[in-house]
């Protein structure tokens, strides 16, 4: 029988990922060299436009905010053993819910409750949205995986519609709602640091920074901090053994998939709240689906997610500074880049374990 390596705990969070990113870095400098580009300057250029500025710092921790949202939401899902690939329709649906709570009340509540309530609602949007799913899987059987991709595509023919029917400006040709009133609208960093006194130049990120550093600290305290989260993870790694132990699966699943929907619709915040102003239709952009990625190269842990996160926005805005900075170079070498990475990190992440296992001295099990 195949000997499976053991890693050490430290290895398998923090070396093996660090060797997979590396890995997809070689492989991308080979196909840039061979395309004709020269590597390392292609490398220094996408770290400069991340962060060799300011601006590149801004637009980084805006893309990244985003992704921990989703990584955080696709985290929670797998520790319960579910691989919940809706958060595209989850952000989506907390987009939804936080704008219509805006545009119902934004013109008559002070920012101080409504950014609150905006919150709430995209949370709750998320929530009931992939509480259906987590329904369905824990007492239909019904994969989440299927359902959670048909929820995706309900998800955006329902915000598309609302787009260009009820929820459409009057007057305007863009499928998008009315603008939102100022008491809906999260501040900005820049306009954060402006009222201490701390010039900052003006780019998407936003407060919903802080809520995303929040959500991190909250998924860990919760996965292995609480009885939840140990019902969770109990329920991931052994249902059978979890029932035995009086652990509900059922319901364990459902609360899993409610979290993790939750944690994606808080997406709309950072969107909806924090850039647009007002409801559009591809305000997720594709995030849903960069989460899953996120989560892989994170290890599926809140602080892992946080740096895999960076990465990712380092690369969307790396890549965009490059599609300026050298002629010929298009974002689908960027695109490339991101799914070297996505290999590494998830179908060949296993590959570099056994070198590392005799690397650092653990015994293999048999």
């Amino acid at each position: 029988m195949t000997r499976t390596p053991d890693l050490p705990r430290w290895v398998d969070v923090a070396v093996l990922p660090l060797v997979n990113l590396a890995a997809a870095l070689l492989v991308a400098g080979g196909v840039m060299a061979l395309v004709g580009f020269e590597p390392l300057q292609v490398m220094k250029l996408l770290a400069q436009g991340a962060f060799g500025s300011r601006i590149g710092w801004g637009y980084t921790l805006y893309y990244a905010t985003t992704f921990v949202f989703t990584g955080l939401s696709v985290a929670v899902a797998y520790h319960a053993g579910l691989f919940n690939i809706g958060g595209e329709g989850q952000a989506m649906l907390g987009g939804l819910c936080a704008g219509l709570v805006a545009l119902a009340a934004s013109s008559v509540l002070p920012a101080w409750v409504m950014l609150p309530l905006m919150v709430v609602a995209a949370a709750a949007g998320g929530c009931a949205w992939a509480a259906v799913p987590g329904a369905l899987q824990a007492w239909r059987g019904s994969h989440v995986v299927i359902t959670t991709i048909m929820f995706n595509f309900v998800a955006a023919a329902l915000l598309g519609w609302l787009l260009v029917g009820p929820l459409k400006e009057p007057g305007n040709m863009t499928p998008e709602s009315a603008a939102f009133a100022d008491s809906a609208h999260l501040p900005g960093l820049h306009e954060a640091l402006g009222w201490i006194g701390v010039e900052w130049p003006k780019t998407p990120l936003n407060l919903s920074l802080l809520l995303a550093a929040a959500a991190a600290v909250g998924v860990w305290a919760l996965l292995w901090k609480t009885r939840a989260g140990y019902a969770i993870r109990a329920v991931g790694f052994a249902p059978e053994a979890a029932r035995y132990a009086g652990i509900a699966p059922q319901r364990t699943v459902l609360l899993a998939m409610a979290i993790s929907g939750a944690l994606a619709g808080l997406v709309g915040v950072n969107e909806i709240a924090g850039v647009h102003g007002r409801l559009i239709p591809d305000f997720v952009a594709g995030a849903g689906f960069v989460g899953i990625a996120v989560s892989l190269i994170g290890r599926n842990h809140p602080l892992g997610i946080v740096l895999a996160s960076l990465l990712f926005g380092a690369l969307y805005q790396g890549g965009a500074e490059l599609a300026f900075e050298l002629p010929g170079f298009s974002r689908d070498m960027v695109v490339l880049l991101q799914g070297l990475v996505v290999l590494f990190a998830g179908a060949m992440s296993r590959i570099g374990a056994p070198a590392l296992a005799r690397l650092f001295g653990r015994p293999a099990r048999g």
